[in-house]
């Protein structure tokens, strides 16, 4: 059969062959579901019902008209402030860790080592860490003085159960974000580096003039991937607080998950989830315009 073919045939063939499952798999579990949510969304379905009632723009319009739904995402601004700092810090290891420092590959896999563990696992661990009675940190702050702070519930209090649970967050991500950083460094060229030190660049100069610019397009992906992860919380409050107290931690995902599952109003999570995406487009957009600014002088 190929010997009949030309040999741009052939490779057209062959290459099709190799896509066709890949491109199957990613319609049937990615782009198929993403049209049915479009389609769930203007309809006022319960999730069993055979039934799926027309309601057009209904549900875009309760979210947009309820307060109480959009509220939420002011719990999601700790993790946003806490992703930055994590950046911060991710950095400042990478660029530490990228020498040469003594048994850097053991911090380097110590610092790593919380991103591979399971999420829920890590929930449970530092739910031991902020209880209130028998809790790890207020034992640690009541024996070093601190015993007015010893006594505060960090889950149980509005104003920082939000930053607790982002706190989790930020010991689990830190690692990955500075392997990613540490290998950015690693591509920067030595020859800048060394260049930079005749013209008499300090420490501080050389990381603000040479180490930094060169790291943008992955300092831009990192954050980019902060504020996404910051809009779409769930697994810390899910297992944590169950959105509590009071539901001042619960996070835009969860009031999705509930309105699916817990009220079986799957047209408005429906209208929810596809405003979630648009809203990560319009951040991914605003955040290539501001970092983008002045990237070509």
């Amino acid at each position: 059969m190929f010997g009949t073919l030309s040999y741009n045939k052939q490779k057209t063939i062959i290459i099709v062959s190799f896509l066709l499952i890949p491109l199957a798999l990613l319609a049937t579990f990615t782009y198929y579901p993403a049209i049915k949510l479009i389609y769930y969304s203007f309809t006022d379905w319960d999730g069993y019902s055979p039934e799926k009632p027309w309601v057009g723009l209904a549900n875009y319009r309760e979210v947009f008209s309820n307060p109480d739904i959009f509220k939420v995402f002011t719990h999601n601004f700790a993790y946003f402030v806490m992703g930055l700092v994590q950046n911060i810090v991710a950095i400042y290891f990478a660029v530490v860790l990228n020498s040469k420092l003594r048994g850097r590959n053991g911090f380097r896999i110590m610092l790593f080592l919380p991103y591979i563990m399971n999420g829920v696992a890590v929930a449970f661990m530092f739910g031991y860490v902020f209880d209130t009675t028998n809790g790890s940190l207020n034992l640690f702050l009541n024996n070093i003085g601190l015993s007015s702070l010893a006594q505060t519930s960090w889950l149980g209090t509005e104003g920082l159960v939000n930053y607790s649970l982002a706190s989790t967050g930020f010991w689990r991500f830190m690692g990955y974000n500075m392997v990613i950083y540490i290998a950015s460094l690693q591509a920067i060229p030595r020859d800048i580096y060394e260049a930079a030190k005749i013209d008499g660049a300090g420490s501080f100069q050389t990381l603000w003039r040479v180490t930094l610019p060169n790291m943008k397009a992955v300092i831009q992906l990192n954050l980019f991937l902060t504020v996404t992860g910051a809009l779409e919380v769930f697994d810390l409050p899910f297992v944590l607080t169950k959105g509590g107290p009071a539901g001042a931690s619960q996070t835009y995902v969860q009031r999705v998950v509930d309105t699916a599952f817990a009220f079986n109003n799957y047209g408005l999570a429906s209208a929810m989830s596809i405003i979630l995406l648009f809203f990560v487009v319009i951040v991914l957009l605003v955040q290539q315009l501001v970092l983008s600014r002045g990237g070509d002088k």
